[in-house]
């Protein structure tokens, strides 16, 4: 038991250690890899929230979108990588773009989703009260398609975050730079770093989500929710 717990502190110490190294440059890989995701996420929900809207009220728009989403996601993201290659070098851009279309699918099916979910009937009886389309999509819409929106790019942020060490392949940087170069040195400090920096990340976006899942979800809604496991 001492042993181990000897051996814990002194892998934390390593660790730390190799953090405030100034030659690690652990600020500017963590400010890389920020920088990397968010701009994936941003652009991919972006682009989800678009297309997903506009194909949502034709069936079978919405089944081609459905079906694409499902071969990109079955596409292994280091296969882009690979693939891309010749045509956009290796960098920051080709790991946005794969990291981007990582990420379209889940924000693009709950869109969908949430749209083609809201019942008719509200909308009809929405219009019967004399509301505007505008309204009808701001007051009644908006309101039950974002917590349904909030999974999906909660599901793609995660996702994102998981991947984006593999960017290290092509010189995307961050924190798979360290996992990289460690398993190429055999240096169990350096991977550790970089894996738990990653999965502490991930904890942290997965964690903000939840509540603002929780947050954009209508008390009405959470109230049902609520009901519903208390009879499970």
């Amino acid at each position: 038991m001492f042993a181990l717990i000897n051996a814990l502190t002194t892998q934390i110490s390593a660790m730390w250690s190799f953090i405030i190294d100034p030659n690690n440059d652990f600020i500017g890989e963590t400010n890389s890899f920020v920088q990397l995701c968010g701009v994936s996420i941003a652009v991919a929900i972006l682009i989800g929230v678009v297309l997903g809207a506009a194909v949502s009220r034709n069936s079978i728009l919405a089944f081609i979108a459905v079906n694409l989403s499902g071969i990109m996601r079955a596409i292994p993201v280091i296969a882009f990588l690979i693939a891309v290659l010749p045509y956009l070098g290796v960098g920051f851009t080709p790991s946005v773009v794969a990291l981007i279309i990582l990420g379209i699918p889940p924000v693009l099916l709950n869109t969908i989703a949430g749209i083609r979910g809201i019942d008719p009937a509200i909308i009809d009886a929405a219009k019967g009260m004399g509301m505007t389309n505008l309204q009808i999509i701001w007051s009644i819409q908006t309101p039950l398609v974002l917590p349904i929106l909030a999974a999906g790019i909660r599901t793609s942020a995660v996702q994102v975050i998981a991947t984006a060490p593999l960017a290290a392949y092509i010189n995307g940087r961050g924190y798979g730079d360290y996992i990289v170069d460690g398993l190429n040195l055999f240096n169990t400090t350096e991977i550790l770093v970089g894996a738990l920096a990653v999965a502490l990340l991930a904890i942290i976006v997965e964690v903000c989500m939840s509540w603002l899942q929780r947050l954009l979800t209508p008390a009405g809604l959470r109230v049902r929710e609520a009901g519903n496991l208390a009879t499970v």
